[in-house]
């Protein structure tokens, strides 16, 4: 079985956002660090070398996959901004109408700034989010 390679770490995040180098994205950053901490009542920490996490549960797969990973999160990436906001589901897919400006991936949500999306429904989506993981998996 493979093993987990993005984990938790005791990087700083403030360290980490010095380094991005656009400042709409590293000011965007700060904000969804307020939103995101507010939303799961927990601290940013640094999921692997790039994502910002918020809150923890523990998954495991049929496959016997297994592992830890943040309830909510985001990465500055150069790109855009990745969103891991979506559990799917019909109430999400109906939220998505609502977003704004976005392309979607499989797991996460790209946005180029805060202002292209409706921060109203992203909270829904957040707490959307954070209900689904929680009654599927087991937060620690």
């Amino acid at each position: 079985m493979a093993k987990v390679k993005t984990t938790f770490t005791n990087d700083d995040v403030t360290d980490f956002l010095a380094l991005v180098d656009n400042e709409q994205k590293r000011q965007d950053s700060y904000e969804l660090i307020k939103l995101m901490e507010e939303a799961t009542g927990e601290r940013a920490k640094m999921f692997g070398p790039s994502i910002i996490g918020f809150g923890r549960y523990h998954y495991k797969y049929d496959s016997g996959h297994e592992g830890d990973a943040p309830l909510l999160g985001f990465s500055p990436r150069k790109a855009a901004i990745s969103l891991y906001v979506y559990s799917g589901g019909q109430q999400q897919d109906e939220l998505l109408k609502s977003l704004g400006k976005f392309k979607m991936g499989k797991a996460c949500i790209y946005v180029k700034k805060l202002t292209d999306i409706n921060l109203d429904t992203l909270q829904k989506m957040m707490t959307d989010s954070i209900k689904f993981t929680s009654e599927k998996y087991q937060r620690i």
